[in-house]
């Protein structure tokens, strides 16, 4: 939640819970795309071997990939956050238009907590583990399977694990480009400047939920 830290510049983005599921996912993640170059990639097979052992670390980091936000959900923060990505407001579409448009004034792209595309970003690569999870799991039973599922689910696994890796760059590229964002996720607290400038639909729908608290407390 925004609230509002000792030093009144810095106001509180994450919670340890949430930055805790956001590296651990990441690490897996990393895994999972490191695992699969070993194994798929001649040049890259050849130089490190150990073929069954990459076998066993690619297979376990994809089905553990969903475990940081299983155990995620028993923090309130991250439910939270969890319905916030959820919920579209009239102002997503305004950033919407202004991509398209080529606006780039923080003015003209109004976001809560998370804007448009971060939503986008989060829906769609939560589908993209599953899919991939099941692809998986269909490969590692592969002898149960006819020979057109079995091509098709490697079919499908191999064109997304290509689409993830993609989008991954792009969201780490976005993080490097911002960094007031990657100080928010590495320690929790962002400068309140920056929070009213990106992200001031947030502190606004903040600060009506703490007076909506205080007035049911009260």
């Amino acid at each position: 939640m925004a609230r509002q830290s000792e030093h009144d510049a810095r106001v509180a983005r994450f919670s340890g819970a949430e930055r805790l599921v956001h590296r651990a996912t990441g690490w897996l993640m990393l895994l999972c795309l490191v695992s699969a170059a070993c194994l798929y990639l001649g040049p890259v097979a050849q130089l490190v071997g150990r073929r069954h052992l990459m076998i066993t670390v690619h297979e376990w980091s994809g089905i553990l990939l969903p475990a940081p936000f299983l155990v995620g959900l028993l923090s309130p923060a991250f439910r939270a956050d969890l319905r916030r990505i959820n919920r579209w407001a009239a102002y997503d579409g305004q950033w919407f238009r202004a991509v398209r448009t080529r606006l780039t004034a923080p003015a003209s792209r109004p976001a809560g907590k998370f804007n448009a595309g971060q939503k986008i970003y989060a829906g769609w690569i939560a589908g993209a583990v599953l899919v991939m999870m099941f692809t998986g799991l269909l490969m590692w039973f592969m002898g149960l399977l006819p020979f057109v599922s079995r091509t098709s689910a490697i079919f499908v696994h191999d064109i997304l694990a290509w689409a993830i890796t993609a989008v991954l760059i792009g969201h780490i590229r976005q993080a490097y480009r911002d960094p007031m964002a990657r100080a928010g996720m590495r320690t929790g607290y962002v400068d309140r400047k920056w929070a009213t400038t990106h992200h001031a639909k947030w502190l606004t729908e903040e600060g009506r939920e703490r007076s909506r608290a205080g007035r049911d407390n009260g």
